[in-house]
């Protein structure tokens, strides 16, 4: 990409919660360079590894990282986060200097933020990208949502990653009450549906903040083994170099970059996956057959993998009762029909905003 002066810089900045939020970051920074911008990344940790692997050519610094420490017990997950909540606001304000940091540096003309409270200036366009208006957290859901929708009045927009009606996230990406500055730009997703000839029974993708990831691909590899058909799990673990290798019928690799995953994922009969809702916006653009595991503790994912099933879309199962044997329930889901996505349908105009 051409370094020309006039080329607006756009800084991108997703949250290091799992890949999701970097994965879904790629098509809006594919679309910028198209659009003859000029990314900067901004991150910390594999979600920020990711994105350099995607995009060697652009320009990044490093945020302060929130290192949140997650609980082993789903239920206890949101207690282990309440815990920590002095150190996130302590994060978000340091996050908050660096932008402000950056933005001297670079003479920014807009930034684009998925979930990355602090990371706005007051003087230039600054994007907040979510999907979670209402923010479900059992019983403390309404005082959630009304502190997240305070945070997204803060910024000049907020892209909705769904369908205004009949979305992909239920009462997630609902409005509510709250008159907040909302565009609804479609699901976003990394890939491009190309069908291909079925190689494996089973792709597994695992994604996710430890230790629950790793909980899972244990529990994955156990159950797994009993199978007969071609197992690929896919680690998710970003790393400076790919490694695969084999386990019986089990092929494992600790990751994948943008066009390999998606050919992987549309070689597979079958999908397993965590319910979080970049994965499920992947899964529909590839039209697969999925079936999810939800990250134990996460509100989210738990009510996405049922609204999913009520739909029809897909099934799924707690991690702690997951066997091989419930996969046979799948004859009754009719998969994701494959649609055209916001990585087809990211228009300029979106992007006007920065002019």
């Amino acid at each position: 990409m051409s370094q020309n002066k006039q080329h607006k810089k756009i800084l991108v900045a997703p949250l290091n919660w799992g890949l999701g939020h970097a994965t879904r970051c790629i098509p809006v920074i594919e679309a910028l360079i198209k659009y003859d911008f000029q990314p900067i990344l901004a991150g910390d940790g594999d979600s920020l590894q990711l994105l350099r692997q995607e995009f060697p050519e652009l320009k990044y610094y490093q945020l302060p990282s929130t290192e949140v420490v997650y609980a082993e017990k789903g239920s206890l997950l949101k207690y282990k986060l309440l815990s920590q909540t002095p150190k996130l606001i302590r994060a978000v304000k340091l996050e908050k200097k660096k932008t402000q940091e950056i933005h001297k540096l670079e003479k920014l003309s807009g930034i684009i933020s998925d979930n990355r409270f602090g990371v706005r200036c007051d003087e230039i366009p600054s994007i907040y990208i979510t999907h979670q208006i209402q923010v479900l957290s059992g019983v403390t859901s309404l005082l959630s949502s009304r502190y997240h929708q305070q945070i997204i009045s803060k910024f000049s927009e907020c892209w909705v990653p769904d369908y205004e009606s009949n979305g992909l996230a239920g009462e997630l990406s609902k409005r509510g009450k709250r008159k907040l500055l909302l565009k609804y730009i479609g699901p976003l997703s990394r890939f491009t549906h190309h069908p291909q000839d079925k190689k494996w029974d089973i792709v597994a993708v695992l994604s996710g903040p430890e230790p629950q990831r790793g909980i899972l691909e244990a529990k994955i590899k156990e159950e797994l083994r009993l199978y007969a058909g071609q197992i690929l799990i896919i680690q998710g673990v970003v790393e400076s170099k790919q490694n695969t290798l084999s386990e019986g019928n089990l092929t494992i690799v600790n990751f994948m970059l943008q066009q390999e995953l998606g050919d992987a994922i549309e070689q597979g009969e079958l999908i397993l996956s965590r319910s979080g809702y970049s994965s499920v916006m992947d899964l529909y653009a590839l039209g697969a057959t999925a079936y999810f595991i939800p990250t134990p503790g996460q509100f989210e994912q738990e009510y996405l993998a049922e609204y999913l099933k009520q739909k029809g879309d897909s099934d799924f199962s707690n991690q702690a009762s997951f066997q091989i044997g419930k996969l046979s329930n799948m004859k009754n889901h009719k998969g994701f029909r494959h649609k055209k996505t916001s990585k087809n349908n990211l228009n300029r105009s979106l992007f006007d905003v920065f002019n």
